[in-house]
């Protein structure tokens, strides 16, 4: 673990590296513990029980999504060209193996045998993706860039479960390049023909 961060941080990266290699129910503090190179007490100090550690674990998540589109926003003013930098940034961390699934989209699955205030929080990640992937549209449709076949709201929920679906095809095959095969029509069905 990185020394330069707190403990928590490095907990909470640990926590992250664990429930993308197995879910949920695939560690415990014991695993973080040993990784982290601390006592278990050390674990409840900063996150009391596993709910919390998950809960914070997807809210910084969350956070950090937020701030990485309004980024976007900011250095490309091109809608399609936000659409493309989103796609380009999974297509690296799937290829790399530094982010090979998106955590919320991983958790939604196991949302049933989820604490309730994780599974609040997985629900307002969805929520976010889609609302800032809809105005995303909305923009590009606004300026021809983009055409859209329904509702943004609608196209929005078809991309970013387009999204979801690639990252676990390519996980299925043991294939990075899965997910660009998907995600490359996508992209090219959304752009408005010249």
């Amino acid at each position: 673990m990185n020394k330069t961060s707190s403990t928590a941080d490095d907990i909470l990266a640990c926590a992250r590296s664990l429930i993308l290699g197995g879910g949920y129910n695939s560690f415990s503090y014991a695993d973080i513990a040993a990784v982290v190179g601390i006592r278990k007490p050390s674990i409840h100090h900063h996150f009391p029980s596993k709910a919390d550690l998950v809960r914070t674990l997807v809210a910084r998540y969350r956070e950090a999504a937020e701030e990485g589109m309004k980024n976007l926003e900011r250095a490309i003013p091109d809608p399609l060209g936000r659409l493309r930098a989103y796609i380009d940034y999974w297509k690296a961390c799937i290829g790399d193996a530094s982010a090979p699934f998106c955590v919320c989209a991983l958790l939604a699955n196991e949302l049933p045998v989820l604490p309730e205030e994780i599974a609040t929080e997985i629900r307002a990640y969805f929520r976010f993706l889609s609302a800032w992937l809809a105005a995303v549209l909305e923009a590009g449709a606004a300026q021809g860039a983009i055409a859209l076949r329904d509702t943004a709201r609608v196209e929005a929920e078809i991309f970013m479960a387009a999204v979801h679906g690639a990252m676990l095809s390519a996980r299925a095959y043991g294939d990075t390049a899965i997910f660009a095969t998907i995600m490359d029509p996508q992209l090219a069905r959304l752009a408005a023909a010249d």
